[in-house]
């Protein structure tokens, strides 16, 4: 099939390497956002898809929304016969979704209907899933709620961050989806229907969901940052500053600290839950790199019954 992929972060990139690579099908063209500020320099720069497409020598299109009329010119000027979609970042329009004559096909990280939204990951390891997965399905007007083609599955570890598992669904998903394209195209795959039961939403994580809240299980304070690195990147107060939690374990075994009470010894720093204990093992203060919570605590000397939160 001729081939249109729209997609925009690094985590889209292997899907399209996969579709590159296949030898029955051919990317004609790559659509995906418009060049962003980045950096301290706020210097405008190319999508990492948008990068990738222009190594392999394939056509970029940046519409600054999909339904400007120059775009949807061009888009049925090249006449692809599906588009495959990861991670663009945009609502396509029905005047887009009319394009193709075998409709868009959404590679989404997560076991449909379960989190339908923009942050599937996140929330699978923010509600403590021990499995998830990825599924690709034929984009509607609805949110993620079109018929399905295929899924995989995958677990989830007990320390993995969002990250974490993002990459592992990332390079599995493109096989994943190159293989629907494969199915589509002989004809052996066809698209499922949703249960209307299990579903699940998957909003975009805020950095008012990312504060950590002591007064939680230590179980849930593990899981929300985990499930918020590498961004929004989950936090806390000291001493009226944002302090970023870059990594913390539950220590089972100690029950004495208040929420939020610090304790630090010689090269571990503690923090009270509303059950046991957390170790923080690395923080990020405001404005400052990523360190191990022993440095930091030693920089800040911490006093006793200091609490985070506050």
């Amino acid at each position: 099939m001729k081939l249109v992929f729209a997609g925009t972060p690094e985590v889209a990139v292997p899907a399209l390497d996969a579709l590159i690579a296949s030898d029955r099908h051919e990317v004609a063209a790559v659509i995906t956002r418009p060049d962003a500020p980045a950096g301290r320099g706020r210097r405008l720069v190319a999508s990492p898809v948008a990068e990738r497409a222009e190594e392999a020598g394939i056509e970029v299109l940046k519409p600054a929304r999909p339904r400007d009329e120059d775009f949807l010119a061009r888009l049925r000027e090249i006449a692809p016969d599906c588009c495959p979609v990861v991670a663009y970042g945009a609502l396509l329009p029905k005047t887009a979704l009319d394009v193709p004559a075998r409709g868009w096909v959404n590679l989404h990280f997560s076991l449909l209907p379960a989190w339908r939204g923009a942050a599937p990951v996140q929330h699978a390891v923010m509600a403590g899933d021990e499995v998830t997965g990825a599924s690709t399905f034929l984009i509607e007007e609805g949110l993620d709620s079109g018929p399905v083609y295929g899924v995989l599955t995958e677990e989830v570890r007990p320390t993995d961050t969002s990250g974490d598992l993002l990459t592992r669904l990332a390079f599995a998903g493109a096989g994943l989806l190159a293989a629907t394209m494969d199915g589509i195209e002989d004809g052996t795959l066809h698209a499922v229907p949703q249960p209307g039961e299990g579903v699940t939403l998957a909003p975009k994580i805020t950095v008012e969901d990312a504060q950590v809240q002591w007064s939680a299980p230590a179980l849930r304070v593990d899981r929300v940052v985990r499930g918020c690195t590498p961004a929004p990147g989950a936090w806390t107060l000291f001493r009226g500053e944002r302090l970023k939690l870059v990594q913390a374990v539950p220590v089972l075994d100690r029950t004495d600290l208040a929420p939020g009470e610090l304790s630090v010894g010689k090269n571990n720093v503690y923090a009270g839950t509303g059950s046991h204990a957390v170790e923080l093992l690395w923080v990020q203060p405001q404005g400052k790199k990523p360190m191990k919570a022993a440095d930091w605590a030693r920089g800040v000397r911490i006093a006793h019954g200091e609490l985070l939160g506050l």
